[in-house]
């Protein structure tokens, strides 16, 4: 069962349809079916936020970790644009990327009429978080696709290996028959794919999450470390998943700390930290 907040739920939906009201919110499908982008524009100029909401790759769980999270970066003055991906028994690779490069041409294509800046960070959740942790990578990523860099990547609770420690579920959608494939698994352990070009990455998880092992976030770390990458890493204590923005729990404003770092890769002052 999701973590789901009735109160605050109830609250997004009311603020989104105010917003939709006033066409500060849209909804434009993407060219595989069941795929779209959810736009939530304040315009200014401002960088904007790819989010990459979870689900297993079988759903996209915008309910508690897309729509929320959008009106948050909206409220700390970014826009912001949730990506309705490919998923279930049709979300191989490499068709999630695809949806990712597909959503991100179109923004960037319409930047100039929504008053969106160009610089851009990319945030994910779960197996969200995996899409996310792979669009920084040149393999497999933003240019492998002849994309800009994302300045950041936002990752909570991530899937990042597609080996010993992977969440079981997320490897079976996404690589199909082929999911015992060793090969496969490497090239889609994104660990395996970090190079010292990587963008500035922040990390948060529970230590002992019960749906994604932990040993995701601390291979992640390891391998951003490993090859000079600055992060921010912030381990947090419970067996939650699935969380969201946390409010009220002990990772209540990772995204605002979020943020910060985001903000401090922009001024290029940026080191390694664990909370």
């Amino acid at each position: 069962m999701f973590p789901l907040n009735v109160s605050d739920t109830v609250d997004t939906l009311n603020i989104m349809r105010a917003r939709a009201e006033a066409g500060s919110i849209f909804y434009s499908p993407l060219a595989r079916k069941d795929t779209g982008v959810y736009g939530f524009i304040i315009g200014k100029n401002a960088p904007f936020v790819l989010i990459m909401p979870g689900g297993g790759y079988g759903d996209v769980c915008s309910l508690i970790e897309g729509y929320s999270v959008a009106l948050k970066f909206n409220a700390l003055g970014y826009n912001a644009f949730i990506v309705n991906y490919t998923v279930g028994k049709i979300a191989r690779y490499t068709y999630p990327a695809d949806d990712v490069a597909e959503s991100l041409r179109f923004i960037l294509s319409n930047r100039e009429k929504w008053k969106v800046g160009e610089n851009y960070a990319v945030c994910g959740f779960s197996a969200g978080g995996h899409l996310a942790a792979c669009w920084g990578t040149d393999a497999l990523g933003y240019k492998n696709y002849g994309l800009p860099k994302p300045q950041v990547v936002i990752l909570a609770y991530p899937v990042i290996t597609m080996g010993e420690y992977t969440h079981k579920g997320s490897r079976k959608n996404l690589l199909g028959k082929y999911c015992a494939d060793a090969a496969l698994q490497e090239c889609y352990s994104v660990e395996r794919q970090i190079a010292p070009s990587y963008p500035p990455t922040f990390i948060w998880q529970c230590k002992n999450d019960k749906v994604v092992p932990f040993e995701n976030s601390l291979a992640m770390a390891r391998a951003l470390r490993n090859n000079g990458v600055p992060y921010e890493f912030m381990p947090v204590e419970g067996c939650a998943h699935g969380w969201g923005l946390a409010k009220g729990t002990a990772a209540d404003g990772w995204l605002e700390k979020a943020v910060r770092f985001w903000k401090t890769a922009e001024s290029g002052c940026i080191q390694r930290k664990t909370l």
